[in-house]
């Protein structure tokens, strides 16, 4: 093309970028690559190729690991953390700087590599990923230097084990070592196997940056190979990014192992469109949400929710900005859209779009060219729509815009939740009233006002409900990575094993005293009209309690369900709630107290009741102080760091310290807008049902604290089961943790869980610590541009 034809034509002229320095890296490996393992790359072996999706074309030759490779990882992951750990943070934070200025004086091979073996456009893997992989080393290197001032009372877990996927595969490795490396841990990452060739190069860079050996350790493989990751007994905490049938799968594969777990999964993200927005400024945002990598973004604004009034005004605009995409080689950093990573994505995507036209969607597909060979698919856009068909709910992961309309604000947030998913979200409008009322109200991790996939290592990211739970970046991410001192001294439980015989026998002699569950602000019999009964330390029966069952579980937390005006109630409320509920217990101090007594056998009753009035006062004073932030982001704007209520919490308090531990559990939840499903001790349960005699008098609204009585595993099961139940927390036996786990992933609702291990909770730290606001909360991140 000459000039002239150019400037009349206004087409794009080629633009490649040479593979010229990629091509040598991979020579100089003989196009072959062992596992990076104690800081050397081993001998190859058990190989699988690695493809050019572009082209087809075979970039190298990549190692299968098994058992032995990944033990030898983490052992040497596992002697060298001891010394990581103690170098101190500043010390640690030198060697992130390191890492963040050899990715910048690489910048050019990583993208390029990242282009080759990705397929994604060279424009993105320069000019977004690799900026981003060195701005995260940076960010930590900085937690690494103010660890100690900022995290006081922690450490590092051990031994972090780190699945990544194929979408961000640099991207996704910087999210995960520079928090782990930054708090202290060592490292055994698996990346995909579609895209293993930039963190072998990492690896390298690991090793010019003088890290000590065995700090990283990068192992590739299939699918196999991430589970001997996740399933390892010698790895303290497991961080995964990818499909949430697979974090499913590692959810029950780690039940019980006491690992800490951080699941960043699939998204079915909605992108509302209002009548008063900008809406040329909405297309282009929309270019970045749905095509942006090929629409393979967990985050990808892949549903299109248009107000009714300008719907075929902003579809014509889309159709048009649809022809003027370019798909084609990736290195040309002319194209819009590159290559889908593999044919076995490409299929799917396809299959997908098929069922989607099937149901009766309606589809456009622009007239562009699409190139000869390779893994590519056109842009799409499916019109006409409803929100109950498969491609609107489920997760195509490809470049396919799902459109549908709405005609109220109300109705555009309730379309918006109807999705099992809750990563992110944008909203456009020029109405800033309009646009802040609605963002708090969508169920996701982030959103965007007037914008889409903006990501910032200062800004954590992650999902609620079946998008995962944790978060990678900010101060929120750098807590994944940690865990109290405490935790490292704690004692087993003690379990309470009763006589069943001689129980029964005291049963016959004994006077019937019977408490009532607690449903809905009102005592209520058990559905079965079974008790149970409560006997003394020396076999006395001392009371009788409901017998809960599944029916008693399900109506609880419907009214638990029903009570969500506590979430909305001012913070000042709800402290004054809990002040009030304080008072109450203080005028009633010695019956409590006596009954304590009476169950344990010990006089130290008064001692648990005063401290679970001074921890009632404590989360009363901590209602309204938990706030949230502005992250320092490098946009003409503000992220705002919001902490969210769960939901509806299930809470099965400890043996030890009946009513303490149970106020210690209940009174953070509903402190912070959370519904409460609580079962008490089993063995001591009368001072924590006579708690809704405090209740009744200290205003707190019906449904926010509902108890149940019973065999509390077996509760805790059912509760654990219930889909409307957001989170749990159990403090009883190990094999009840393992049970909370595995049972959890019906929605994979956030755990808490004590792993079979006693906590004091008469020490401030342990039964009133950080750990319980961040576990009663979770973080939304709302990104607002400003400026014209």
């Amino acid at each position: 093309m000459d000039i002239m034809t150019a400037f009349k034509t206004m087409d794009y002229g080629p633009a490649p970028e040479s593979a010229a320095e990629a091509q040598a890296w991979l020579e100089r490996h003989d196009y072959t690559f062992g596992h990076f393992i104690n800081g050397a790359f081993t001998t190859p072996n058990d190989l699988f190729e690695t493809r050019n999706p572009a082209t087809g074309e075979v970039l190298a030759q990549v190692s299968t690991a098994g058992e032995d490779e990944v033990n030898a990882a983490v052992t040497a992951a596992r002697q060298a953390q001891p010394d990581w750990e103690s170098l101190g943070g500043p010390k640690r934070a030198r060697f992130l700087y390191a890492l963040a200025r050899l990715v910048q004086k690489n910048s050019r091979l990583l993208a390029v590599l990242e282009t080759l073996d990705n397929g994604k456009p060279i424009r993105e893997s320069r000019d977004i990923d690799i900026p981003l992989v060195a701005r995260h080393f940076y960010h930590h290197a900085g937690w690494a230097q103010l660890l100690e001032a900022e995290f006081p009372h922690h450490q590092a877990v051990g031994v972090a084990g780190q699945v990544i996927p194929w979408n961000f595969p640099l991207l996704m490795l910087a999210w995960k070592i520079a928090p782990a490396l930054a708090a202290g841990n060592t490292v055994v990452l698996k990346p995909a196997e579609y895209t293993p060739l930039t963190a072998l190069l990492f690896a390298e860079l690991c090793v010019q940056a003088g890290l000590p050996k065995g700090v990283v350790n990068i192992v590739t493989g299939m699918g196999a190979t991430g589970a001997e990751i996740s399933g390892h007994p010698d790895v303290n905490k497991v961080a995964f990014t990818g499909s949430t049938e697979v974090g499913r799968i590692i959810r029950r594969q780690t039940a019980g192992q006491g690992k800490k777990l951080t699941l960043e999964l699939g998204g079915k993200s909605p992108f509302i469109v209002f009548d008063d927005a900008d809406l040329d400024g909405a297309v282009e945002g929309l270019v970045d949400a749905i095509w942006f990598n090929q629409g393979q973004v967990c985050c990808a604004g892949s549903r299109l929710l248009v107000q009714e009034s300008v719907a075929d005004k902003l579809l014509a605009k889309i159709r048009a900005r649809m022809g003027k995409l370019r798909v084609g080689a990736p290195l040309d950093k002319s194209i819009d859209i590159g290559a889908i990573v593999d044919p076995v994505q490409r299929n799917q995507i396809a299959d997908r779009v098929a069922a989607g036209v099937a149901e009766g969607a309606e589809i456009f597909q622009p007239d562009i060219a699409m190139p000869e060979g390779g893994c590519f698919y056109p842009p799409t856009l499916l019109y006409n729509t409803e929100p109950a068909m498969t491609v609107a709910q489920e997760e195509i992961f490809g470049p396919v815009l799902v459109s549908m309309t709405f005609r109220t604000p109300e109705e555009a947030v309730q379309i918006a939740n109807n999705s099992r998913y809750g990563l992110a979200a944008s909203v456009w409008s020029e109405n800033v009233n309009l646009a802040l009322d609605v963002a708090p109200r969508l169920k996701a991790g982030i959103v965007w006002v007037n914008g889409t996939n903006m990501f910032d290592a200062a800004a954590g990211f992650g999902g609620y409900r079946e998008s995962g739970y944790g978060r990678e970046g900010g101060r929120e991410g750098m807590f994944e990575y940690l865990k109290p001192r405490y935790a490292s001294a704690l004692k087993p439980v003690k379990l309470v094993l009763n006589n069943e015989a001689h129980m029964q026998q005291k049963l016959t002699t004994s006077v019937d005293q019977t408490r009532k569950l607690y449903i809905g602000g009102k005592q209520a019999r058990p559905d079965g009209g079974y008790d149970r009964p409560v006997f003394g330390p020396k076999g006395a029966l001392i009371g009788q309690v409901g017998e809960g069952n599944r029916k008693d579980i399900r109506n609880a937390v419907e009214a638990a369900a029903n009570a969500g005006a506590w979430a909305k109630t001012t913070a000042h409320n709800r402290a004054q709630v809990l002040y009030y509920i304080a008072e109450n217990l203080s005028l009633r101090a010695d019956e409590f107290a006596q009954t304590l007594n009476t169950m344990s056998g010990g006089s130290d009753g008064d001692d648990e009741v005063r401290a679970g009035i001074d921890r009632l006062f404590h989360w009363a004073a901590w209602a309204d102080k938990y706030d949230g932030a502005v992250h320092s982001v490098p946009i003409r704007g503000v992220a705002l760091a919001m902490h969210e209520p769960m939901g509806v919490i299930g809470i099965a308090a400890p043996d030890e310290a009946p009513l303490l531990g149970f106020l210690s559990l209940v009174a953070p939840a509903i402190a912070f807008g959370n519904r409460v499903v609580a079962l008490p001790s089993a063995h001591q349960p009368l001072a924590a049902l006579d708690m809704y005699q405090v209740f009744e008098t200290s205003d707190l609204p019906g449904g926010v604290v509902n108890i149940v009585t019973g065999n509390r595993d077996a509760l805790t099961r059912t509760l654990t089961e219930h889909g409307n139940v957001d989170a749990m927390w159990y403090f009883g036996s190990s094999e009840g943790s393992a049970m909370v786990e595995a049972a959890s992933t019906g929605n994979l609702k956030r755990t808490w869980v004590n792993d079979g291990f006693a906590r004091d909770w008469f020490d401030a730290t342990q039964g009133a610590g950080c750990e319980f606001r961040r576990a009663a909360t979770q973080v939304k991140n709302i990104w607002v541009p400003y400026g014209e």
